[in-house]
């Protein structure tokens, strides 16, 4: 559960069966979006070229987090936990910290 590192390097764990948790951040305006889906690729692309209304607003974004699940709905719990208990995202806030205000990996 590190800040996260190219897609391209891991592509083989997004199309066997795992959910990701993702977290977006806006080159735009620095607000973050928490998402959480089976096929990251897939969603990335949704979200670059403007098709999730949300992000639509946000774009740019840049993908800075994500952990991986093998359960659905371990992924969407910890989704949940992310977006509505604020001590989650506060706790990962500060373990990420330098991708949250520099805006990068690693």
């Amino acid at each position: 559960m590190n800040p996260a590192p190219s897609l391209s390097s891991r592509s083989e764990m997004f199309m066997d069966g795992w959910y990701m948790v993702y977290i977006l951040k806006s080159k735009k305006n620095n607000k973050i979006y928490i998402g959480c889906t089976s096929n990251i690729e897939k969603r990335m692309k949704e979200h670059q070229t403007g098709l999730c209304y949300y992000t639509s607003r946000m774009l740019p974004v840049e993908l800075i987090y994500y952990e991986a699940f093998k359960s659905k709905k371990d992924a969407f719990e910890r989704e949940k936990r992310l977006k509505y208990y604020g001590s989650a995202l506060r706790n990962l806030k500060l373990r990420i910290q330098d991708a949250i205000l520099s805006g990068g990996a690693g």
